[in-house]
């Protein structure tokens, strides 16, 4: 790949790697689903269309502009849309993955939003996970729909179609889709086994808050108190000592 930073270099690897992993972990298959990456402020790498991941080189990736024109050997995705009108409309997310993963295709066959059965649904950013209409693939009607589904939130469903989730990376993004189609799974065996409650708005905000400082120092927990890391011996240090004390008769 010439004339390419190193950091892109790495991005286009780093992707290559998600994509792949896409495939391992059961979220995707085939040439179904892509993944996008902020490179500035006009421009995303984003996958082709029509390969499949296992044999996708860094170098297939297409550079994608906000006014559609792109560079590369393979054309771009054809949900570029949504792909350039999230990452335009979200400042906050420099990556976006769509997927067709099993059980949130299924609910998105029901044109339903997924409830806040879970408390991890705040993990997505609210107190559902909605459900955009359906529209024919690449449009911009599907586009703009997304968008909708996506105001406040980091996932939503497709209907009749799959999911999109955004993040700061690719990584963080596999692992979001990875926990939206877990969801998906286990409230597809809850309305199963029976009647399904769902947690209250009031709860829902009070996780949703929680989740902001989630992994940080700054979460919230009055009876936690973090305390200076005790000093180990070296033991190398250790055994001079005893052998220079023994030695001079202490």
């Amino acid at each position: 790949m010439t004339n390419i930073s190193i950091g892109e270099n790495k991005l286009r690897n780093d992707m290559v790697s998600v994509c792949r992993r896409m495939n391992v972990s059961g979220l995707n298959q085939g040439t179904a689903g892509n993944l996008s990456v902020r490179l500035d402020s006009e421009r995303c790498l984003i996958t082709p269309s029509g390969i499949q991941y296992d044999g996708m080189a860094p170098d297939d990736l297409a550079v994608l502009s906000r006014d559609g024109r792109w560079s590369g050997p393979q054309r771009p995705s054809t949900e570029w849309r949504f792909h350039r009108d999230i990452l335009a409309a979200r400042p906050d997310a420099s990556a976006v993955l769509h997927t067709h993963s099993r059980h949130a295709t299924a609910i998105a066959c029901l044109e339903q939003d997924l409830p806040a059965f879970h408390y991890m649904i705040a993990v997505a950013g609210g107190d559902s996970i909605r459900c955009a209409p359906y529209d024919t693939f690449g449009t911009q009607a599907l586009s703009n729909g997304a968008l909708v589904a996506l105001e406040g939130r980091k996932a939503c469903l497709l209907a009749h179609h799959g999911m999109i989730v955004l993040e700061s990376t690719p990584d963080r993004a596999l692992a979001l889709a990875i926990e939206v189609e877990a969801l998906c799974a286990i409230y597809l065996l809850a309305r199963k086994a029976g009647r399904l409650k769902c947690l209250g708005k009031a709860e829902m905000a009070t996780v949703v808050n929680l989740f902001a400082t989630y992994g940080t120092p700054d979460f919230p927990d009055s009876e936690l108190v973090q305390v200076p890391a005790a000093k180990t011996r070296n033991p190398k240090t250790t055994g001079r000592r005893a052998t220079n004390n023994s030695s001079s008769g202490l």
